[in-house]
């Protein structure tokens, strides 16, 4: 008989098996959930019931039947939003109320909170229908972006230079939501970035910085590379809009995590923020830069235990996590976009650190803007190397394509 205290987690995709792994090392029972039944973190868990995360009483529901002592989310909103809602009807500790939960990960509701406490952030628009689409379009100056509430991974969203452009990304950010508005906001030029840090009582008790690449889907972040080259006065700047908003809506200990873009003249400008874990073995790249076992802190936190004895050191050495994504997806007919391997350029091959490949040769690429053959960790010598070669790297490593 299972005596092991047990522990929910929505999700099981190749992004949670580091939280799985760090919650088996921390005594906990595992059990994963989600649609995806080739989900490649659930043969990892201890046991899997298939169901929809983003199902708020089918969670609930799971919760009570499976008798849980902790729920954590995986690294997708609607699995938060989820998570928050058992906890908060069960009252298992390590998350914030689910209203709370709200104001962070929909984005209409985050700009008006940033904008409340003077944290900078796009000019934004509410918009419920197409009147009011027209009136928000007319007020902000193109390019703008058009992008649903309560999506990531770059689903939904588009930029748009003219009005004609932000007619049809209206109608596709319309037609995803799950929501009865979407937000029309200002673009922002500068560079993008991450910022993970750890609240612990209202502080931040550790911070990540990163530089984040795009590929064929400049909504989706296809790299991250490490030391961050935002200015210092900037990433001071984000702790303490971090601190900020913990203390104003009085957020648990956990992670805090970040996207923004650094202006030119060094403002960062919030552009996304949860409180989940992010996607694609993020957390295991903190961990590879930083030496601070980011998954088992994460894991801490949502089940309730201390995490104050996390150190907040800086990034060691100099690293690059790298989705291996195509250019070239299948024609009309099925024909072409068929995977047959991944290429390692003989120049990169001493800097991997660990190759996770899932791609299955035969299989044929239908979207190229979301396949993924597999994440790659890298570590370089120099800053000059990780710079030059980041640059390179969709050459250095390439999708092998009939």
């Amino acid at each position: 008989m299972n005596t092991k205290k047990k522990l929910l987690l929505l999700g099981g995709s190749h992004a949670e098996i580091p939280l799985i792994k760090a919650a088996k090392e921390l005594g906990w029972y595992v059990i994963t959930t989600g649609n995806n039944r080739d989900g490649l973190g659930h043969p990892y868990a201890d046991k899997t019931v298939f169901a929809d995360f983003s199902n708020k009483e089918a969670m609930l529901e799971l919760a009570r039947t499976e008798g849980v002592q902790a729920v954590c989310s995986g690294c997708n909103d609607f699995a938060l939003l989820s998570t928050v809602y058992v906890c908060e009807k069960l009252g298992i500790p390590g998350h914030d109320s689910y209203a709370t939960s709200l104001e962070i990960h929909h984005k209409d509701k985050y700009r008006a909170l940033a904008t409340r406490l003077g944290i900078p952030t796009p000019q934004a628009k509410v918009v419920h229908n197409e009147q009011e689409f027209e009136q928000a379009i007319a007020s902000l100056t193109f390019p703008i972006i058009v992008k649903p509430v309560d999506l990531t991974g770059g689903k939904g969203i588009h930029r748009a230079t003219n009005v004609e452009e932000a007619r049809e990304a209206y109608k596709n950010a319309t037609s995803r939501t799950r929501e009865d508005h979407i937000v029309v906001e200002e673009f922002v030029q500068g560079t993008n970035h991450g910022f993970s840090a750890m609240l612990v009582k209202g502080k931040v008790a550790f911070a990540f910085a990163d530089n984040e690449q795009y590929y064929i889907n400049k909504y989706l972040v296809s790299g991250a590379n490490t030391p961050s080259t935002t200015q210092n006065a900037s990433l001071a700047k984000l702790r303490e809009y971090s601190e900020r908003i913990a203390h104003e809506l009085h957020l648990v200990d956990g992670i805090l995590h970040i996207q923004y873009i650094e202006k030119a003249d060094g403002t960062p400008f919030i552009i996304e923020i949860c409180r989940r874990p992010p996607g694609d073995l993020y957390i295991k790249f903190v961990k590879y830069a930083t030496g601070i076992d980011y998954p088992k802190f994460i894991v801490k936190a949502e089940t309730g235990e201390d995490i104050s004895s996390i150190a907040d050191v800086p990034t060691q050495g100099f690293w690059l996590r790298h989705c291996v994504m195509s250019d070239r997806e299948a024609d009309e007919n099925g024909c072409s976009g068929i995977v047959r391997d991944v290429s390692f350029a003989p120049e990169i091959q001493k800097n991997i650190v660990e190759k996770f490949l899932w791609f299955k040769p035969g299989e044929t690429i239908t979207d190229k803007l979301l396949y993924k053959a597999g994440i790659v960790f890298f570590k370089f010598d120099t800053l000059e190397e990780m710079t030059d070669k980041t640059a390179r790297m969709t050459d250095l490593v390439k999708i092998v394509i009939d």
